[in-house]
Order: C-alpha cells, then sequence, then structure tokens
C-alpha cells in the first residue's frame, strides 16, 4: 500500500482530531495574561497560508520593531476563526469566499467588492475584527485534473469533465467536503457522479495523490504553484459555482486601537501580490523546497518593502 493510500485510511479520522484540537485551542489559559505589546500572527495548515503569516510577520516587525509571535498551523478556518475571537491569535489571513460563506454563513456571489463590502460589515458588526485590504490574488477552489487527462479528452471546463466523471475517483480536504461553498453544492450544480466516495486526504497530500494516480480529480487552489510544475490542469469554473477568493488580513479590533501602526504596515501589503506571484512563492516552497522565512524575505526586499 502506497504512503498516499496509508495516510488517507488515517485521515478518515481528521474531523474527531479536528474536534479535539478545537476542545484543546478553547482550554483556559490558566491565568496567563496576554502582553498587549506582542504581535501575535496566526495562519492555517497548508503552504499559502505560513506564505501569508510569515508575509504578515516580517513586515509588522521591519515596520513596527513590535516583537512577533507566530502561531501557525491552526488547522483550517473554525480554529483560526475561534482563535482570533478568543484573543489567541490578533492577525491571520482568510479569503474573502471563505469568510462569506463558511463564517457568515451568506450566500456566495460573484462580485469581488459586493463580497469584500459583505465580508468587511459582517466581520466589525458580528465579530468586532476589522478586515485589510485585498493583497491582489484571487485564490479560489480549483478543480484539478491531470494534464495527459486534459489533453487526451481536450478537456477544459467542468461541464466538459462531468461526462468523465463517473470513472474518476475524486480526493478532497475534509473542510471542502462540509463547508457551504463545498462538495454539496459543486456536485449538484455540474451533476458529478464519481465512480466511489470521495477520499477525505491532507491538503498537503491532495497535488501528489492525484499525480501518483491514487485520485483522479481533486479541489485544490488556483495559486498552487505544484499545478504547472506537476503537469496538472485546473479546470474551468464555467458555471461560476465558487465566489471570489481574494485573500485579505483578519485583525482584531481592539490590536489595532492599541497599535494602529500594525494595520498601516499590513495596508502595505494592498495589491501587492498577484496570482503568478503567489504561484511562484508556493512553488519556491513546495516545489523547491526552499524556507518559508527565506523566501518571504527575499519577495519582500525585491518589492522594497524591507530593507
Amino acid at each position: 500500500m502506497s504512503f498516499v493510500v496509508e495516510v488517507w485510511h488515517l485521515t478518515r479520522h481528521y474531523k474527531s482530531i479536528f474536534l479535539s484540537l478545537v476542545f484543546l485551542l478553547l482550554l483556559p489559559i490558566g491565568g496567563c495574561k496576554r502582553n498587549a505589546n506582542r504581535i501575535v500572527v496566526g495562519s492555517k495548515n497548508f503552504t499559502e497560508q505560513l506564505i501569508l503569516g510569515e508575509l504578515f510577520a516580517q513586515i509588522i516587525e521591519a515596520r513596527t520593531h513590535l516583537p512577533v509571535e507566530r502561531r501557525f498551523y491552526l488547522a483550517g478556518t473554525f480554529i483560526c476563526h475561534q482563535a482570533i475571537l478568543a484573543g489567541r491569535i490578533d492577525i491571520y489571513p482568510e479569503y474573502t469566499g471563505t469568510a462569506l460563506t463558511a463564517v457568515l454563513k451568506q450566500q456566495p456571489s460573484g462580485d469581488k467588492q459586493e463580497v469584500y463590502r459583505r465580508v468587511k460589515q459582517g466581520y466589525e458588526s458580528k465579530f468586532g475584527l476589522s478586515i485589510g485590504p485585498p493583497l491582489g490574488f484571487d485564490d479560489t477552489f480549483a478543480m484539478v485534473i491531470r494534464g495527459e487527462d486534459a489533453r487526451q479528452f481536450q478537456l477544459k471546463t467542468l461541464s466538459q469533465a462531468a461526462a468523465f466523471a463517473p470513472k474518476w475517483r475524486a480526493g478532497f480536504g475534509y473542510e471542502f467536503m462540509e463547508r457551504p461553498d463545498g462538495y454539496k453544492g459543486l456536485v449538484a450544480s455540474y451533476g458529478l457522479r464519481f465512480a466511489e466516495a470521495p477520499r477525505i486526504m491532507d491538503l498537503g497530500l491532495l497535488t501528489r495523490a492525484l499525480k501518483e494516480r491514487q485520485v483522479d480529480i481533486i479541489a485544490g487552489n488556483n495559486t498552487d504553484g505544484l499545478i504547472p510544475a506537476l503537469d496538472l490542469f485546473a479546470l474551468e469554473d464555467d458555471h461560476h459555482y465558487f465566489p471570489p477568493y481574494e485573500a485579505v488580513a483578519i485583525m482584531r479590533g481592539e490590536i489595532l486601537k492599541t497599535h494602529p501602526e500594525v494595520g498601516a504596515a499590513l495596508g502595505e501589503l494592498s495589491g501587492a501580490i498577484s496570482d503568478d506571484d503567489m504561484r511562484r512563492l508556493n512553488y519556491a516552497v513546495d516545489g523547491q523546497h526552499r524556507d518559508v522565512t527565506a523566501v518571504v524575505k527575499e519577495f519582500l526586499h525585491q518589492r522594497g518593502l524591507i530593507n
């Protein structure tokens, strides 16, 4: 049995592990008082989030000289959201479409400006959280197949791929299976039927599992640097099912009142990262196995954002 398949069997318990992490995260701090002059940056547990978290941390350190604690690998959206509400982290990177559907539980929209406005208003009124300006790229979900299959069957869109789905095995992350803008709505929109129930895998294993033919289609990300590197192909969402997922910083309102310079520092990243930029950053870490800290420092230096 291959490593990927073995890990897939383990990740069937992902839901229980996920809920356990939530429980641990929400345990009382035991009287420890947070240092108001220390900024805690969090992130989810995949490469792009680590890069964005490190970007936030480095530019805050460069512009404010405040000490920054990195609290990365916080699993998915729910844990990061609970962590920032509980004051365990001050800032983390999020995506507008995820915030709108998974957190605010609102209906998706294809209008980027409308989605951003609704998220900004909803987070401020419901949670007292501030939303930074978009960083410049849209990390929408991408249904990904092998490049050779796309060429052989002349596939470009998800509508075209639906005819082949009954022979394909799908691989998705746990969160994609559960979220309102994920699996259930997707298969309904396109009439997708797969050869068997989707395999639930850790996000970091999906692209390799596809390349190694453990699965035939996955829910990836538009900015995944391994898509071109591994000769994979992202199918066009021709029904426009997925909403825009512009990357933004979620920030605790209290931290911005105490340290407005933090918001000003993160504001310098507004529009600074294109889709291609993010793919290159992701590939540098995932494909070239470079250190995240060094990759981020090089990018910020090249853009003149740090010395």
